[in-house]
């Protein structure tokens, strides 16, 4: 026998069938509109048209309640050329019409047209509803998702303008006295808050006088985004005024404290709360849940969070390989990905991004050339993101043709994969090939910025080209437009202490336009030892140690320095600082990759 639900659906089916295909025809226009609802949830387009098309032909053809329900369910099933052409050819429109029709453009990141299409409405003297306001409201919130823009369009002046139409909105809905409904003054929060306006939306919200739960949860969300630091005020004033959590205010909390590291205070707290609520099986709190260990640096639990959880989807194993990685066990990052790999969890473009920086960060080609495999399978379904991630594995693995292959199958590198290669090359010992790629990056109109330049200035110093080193820094300003900063100031000391220029390095220093940082000075250091400039060195030492007496970096460098010396005395003066000081060098580290028995 079948099951009641299940004749149900069976039943509904057929009947769906034979009234779109036979040549029956009714004047019940409620069961039609019930089928156009149903093809319109479903994005059931085929069934829809086939039944409008039966439709025109019959005696309901006028019938504008009919017609509104056939233009709701083209806009929903994302067929808005359709939809817009239906609308432009009704005989008679109402509110009902133009909501239909805007929500649709809404629905489908078209929210320049919808708020088009709004400007019309008003200008056609139609009574706008709540129903327009909600979709005209959540048009202005989406000026980042806008398929009508041109991504390279600046997107400070897309928020400014999509701003001023919120407030433009949201003065019908002040002027038409619907401020007392809830549903529209969540939609004004949530888009003052992807509007970069969090005190505005504060406001609101504390001038709403019958907030809800997506009230609280819309500032929640904008807290932990914005101003995580009252994420746990804002937490515990929600809890004493009664307010019952749902899944979506447990995401926001545990993202807030996910920020602010808090993993093992309110956390902890947070976490028995949401399983006294019986929120601890659902996937998207299990995933909040495990971010917020994991950003606290609690990689015990968040592992064993992990493990407690009924459901898993491809964002949870992607958080866990990244989480690992972040808290310095590339190792069990690998593991992760590897366990994920064979539970039959489908890789994604993150998944590989981490997969690749995790190689990277272990050297190991074998495992990279794996993930590069995957890349493959991928094919478009990735990035540049994660060809500049297969970038840097292969050079931090010291296989720079590889790398070189790779990026010469690249349709479009970006200023990222560009100064990858030129760093690749140049930690490899290949400093005149990184000057090669810089030469050939600006061949193809592709500028440089800040970092390109560091790592072509390192490339120079590696490869004691000072020429080229000094050629590279002046153009950073003239031609570029770029301001050096204490990163390049250091690369260009690092270059002429190599070449045992100390004097030339110092006067340098002396005349950078803003004060020398630590780096520059123990830069500088670092050269008076290696040419027992212990004059200079002292200098250096001392700029150094007046900025951060705690970093054991100078102590190390200089203790060396007077050792080289044979000043045994100035060791020993030096180590007794650093005790006193209670300074601790910090121990060395590399990777050793064991082979398989």
């Amino acid at each position: 026998m079948f099951r009641s639900i299940g004749f149900s659906k069976i039943w509904r089916k057929t009947t769906s069938f034979r009234l779109i295909s036979s040549d029956f025809i009714t004047n019940d226009e409620e069961l039609y509109a019930t089928l156009l609802r149903r093809f319109a949830e479903t994005k059931n387009f085929h069934h829809g048209r086939a039944l409008h098309a039966k439709l025109v032909k019959g005696p309901l053809n006028g019938s504008l309640f009919l017609n509104n329900h056939i233009l709701n369910m083209y806009a929903k099933s994302g067929h808005l050329l359709d939809a817009h052409k239906m609308f432009e050819h009704l005989p008679q429109r109402n509110a009902v019409s133009w909501s239909a029709l805007i929500a649709g453009f809404v629905q489908h990141n078209r929210p320049s047209y919808a708020l088009v299409l709004f400007s019309n409405m008003q200008a056609a003297g139609v009574n706008i509803n709540e129903f327009t306001l909600v979709s005209a409201l959540h048009a202005c919130s989406l000026y980042d998702n806008d398929n009508d823009s041109d991504g390279d369009n600046n997107e400070e002046y897309y928020c400014s303008y999509y701003l001023s139409r919120l407030y433009q909105v949201y003065a019908f809905v002040v002027r038409l006295g619907f401020e007392w409904n809830v549903f529209l003054m969540n939609v004004f929060m949530t888009a003052l808050i992807r509007g970069r306006k969090l005190a505005e939306a504060l406001k609101v919200f504390e001038g709403c006088r019958n907030k809800d739960t997506v009230s609280w949860n819309a500032v929640m969300a904008g807290l932990a985004q914005f101003c995580c630091g009252e994420v746990p005020g804002f937490w515990r004033r929600m809890c004493c005024e009664g307010v019952k959590p749902d899944s979506f205010a447990f995401s926001g909390v545990l993202a807030g404290l996910a920020a602010l590291g808090d993993g093992t205070g309110m956390g902890m707290q947070v976490h028995g709360q949401l399983v006294k609520c019986g929120h601890g099986d659902e996937v998207c709190v299990g995933n909040s849940l495990v971010d917020m260990y994991l950003k606290s640096g609690s990689l015990e639990e968040g592992i064993r969070t992990f493990e407690e959880m009924a459901e898993r989807n491809v964002c949870t194993w992607n958080q866990m390989a990244a989480g690992c990685l972040n808290c310095g066990k590339p190792g069990k990052a690998l593991e992760f990905i590897n366990e994920m790999r064979k539970t039959g969890v489908r890789m994604n473009k993150f998944t590989l991004a981490t997969a690749l920086t995790t190689c990277a960060n272990l050297a190991s080609l074998e495992e990279g050339k794996k993930a590069h495999g995957l890349r493959i399978k991928l094919e478009n379904d990735v990035d540049v993101c994660v060809d500049n991630a297969l970038l840097d594995m292969y050079a931090k693995c010291g296989s720079m043709d590889d790398a070189l292959q790779v990026f010469g199958t690249m349709e479009a590198p970006s200023v990222v994969s560009w100064t990858t290669m030129i760093m690749g090359f140049a930690q490899n010992g290949q400093e005149r090939k990184a000057l090669e790629i810089f030469d050939e990056m600006r061949a193809e109109d592709k500028a440089p910025n800040y970092i390109t330049f560091i790592c072509v200035l390192y490339a120079c110093s590696q490869g004691g080209l000072i020429d080229e080193g000094w050629e590279c820094f002046s153009s950073m300003e003239q031609d570029h437009g770029i301001s050096p900063g204490e990163d390049h100031y250091a690369c260009m000391v690092d270059m002429l202490g190599r070449a045992g220029r100390i004097k030339e390095a110092y006067e340098l220093i002396r005349r950078m336009p803003f004060q020398a940082g630590v780096m520059v000075w123990q830069t500088l250091l670092g050269a008076c030892r290696v040419h027992g400039d212990v004059e200079t060195g002292l200098i250096a030492a001392k700029q150094a140690l007046s900025l951060d007496k705690d970093d054991s970096s100078t102590y190390v460098v200089l203790s060396n320095m007077f050792a080289d010396g044979r000043d045994w005395k100035g060791v020993g003066s030096l180590r007794e600082l650093m005790e006193t000081r209670d300074v601790k060098k910090t121990p060395g580290s590399s990777w050793i990759q064991l082979s398989r028995m």
